[in-house]
């Protein structure tokens, strides 16, 4: 049987509201209780060091991929980091033998993730499952945009069904 991985896209910023960092350490608890490894952008800054942090704390393989130009800002305890030569190379290698993918709140890095996944998917390039932890309306401009694109034809509802977004992480976690 091969290995459960769930890939979580977020923010490296860490001028943010300390409600989504703890949302984002139960969402990766409930991900680890539910037998997946880590994945993720394998810094300490941001919502990634606690993604890390909650990985190592709850006993889960914690796999980071890292573009080489952020050398030096690597998390010291992940299980395995691996090196990108480009920004476009790290997104696939993070996606690499995933079945899950979760969006955590993050900025324009997050949705460029969270977007070419959703792409993928639709294609049929990748088979994954994808949430989004819309913590306190976070991702209701997201919601809207994306329904938005249904109402106008832009994407079918079968695509726009692709994404779960969901309130808490124990919301989430349902389609872990």
């Amino acid at each position: 049987m091969s290995e459960k991985k769930a890939v979580f896209f977020c923010s490296a910023s860490k001028d943010i509201n300390p409600k989504y960092n703890q949302a984002a350490r139960e969402c990766v608890r409930a991900a680890c209780l539910a037998g997946y490894s880590i994945v993720s952008g394998g810094s300490f800054r941001g919502t990634m060091g606690f993604v890390c942090d909650a990985a190592r704390d709850f006993g889960a393989p914690n796999y980071g991929v890292m573009p080489e130009f952020m050398k030096g800002l690597e998390y010291e305890g992940l299980t395995e980091l691996r090196w990108a030569p480009t920004m476009s190379i790290r997104k696939e290698m993070m996606r690499e033998g995933v079945s899950l993918a979760v969006a955590l709140p993050g900025g324009i890095g997050t949705m460029d993730e969270l977007f070419e996944t959703m792409v993928l998917v639709k294609l049929g390039r990748l088979k994954c499952r994808i949430g989004v932890l819309n913590v306190e309306g976070f991702y209701d401009p997201l919601k809207a945009l994306l329904d938005h694109f249904v109402e106008t034809g832009m994407l079918t509802k079968e695509d726009r069904a692709l994404v779960h977004f969901a309130s808490t992480p124990e919301e989430l976690s349902k389609i872990f």
